[in-house]
């Protein structure tokens, strides 16, 4: 195996993940009473981005399972739409990106993505296959569903290990 470089995780907030997409949280986000006031709308968290003809917005549950040994030898993209993920059941995951475009190995950062957030990622934005923390975690997702080829992926020249922010 190639020899892998050390990657320090970030907290989640809404200004560091923006050049990747948007931070699904109640905290922080603009909200107002609906239901005769029994229910907060914490309203257009995300956008959902739809590229190409005969494209349409799908909903579906991944189930993911940690990577063991936790070493990063992959990046992905899909080019033609946005990727939201959102827990289902409270459990953490690392989002691991970079910015849509041309692929910068040196670019890549991670973030630590709490059981009460979630992340879209903008189309084109390269990132990490899924990496929960705990096995059995179920994210509900929401994608493109539509012709056209929606998944570039990429080895990295160097494997990430990731570090826990220390602060």
């Amino acid at each position: 195996m190639r020899q892998p470089r050390s990657l320090v995780v970030e907290p989640l907030t809404r200004e560091a993940f923006a050049p990747f997409g948007d931070v699904i949280a109640c905290d922080g986000a603009d909200s107002f009473p609906i239901n005769q006031g029994r229910t907060q709308r914490f309203h257009s968290l995300a956008s959902v981005d739809l590229l190409g003809e005969g494209a349409k917005a799908i909903l579906s549950i991944f189930r993911g399972q940690p990577l063991e040994p936790l070493v990063i030898e992959l990046m992905e993209r899909h080019p033609l739409g946005s990727q939201a993920f959102v827990p289902l059941n409270n459990k953490a995951f690392y989002a691991v990106v970079a910015a849509p475009g041309d692929f910068d190995e040196t670019a890549v950062r991670a973030f630590l993505v709490t059981g009460t957030q979630g992340i879209n990622l903008r189309a084109g934005a390269w990132h990490a296959p899924l990496l929960p923390l705990e096995a059995d975690s179920d994210y509900l997702v929401v994608d493109r569903l539509g012709p056209g080829g929606n998944c570039d992926e990429v080895l990295l020249k160097q494997p990430i290990v990731l570090q826990p922010d220390s602060h």
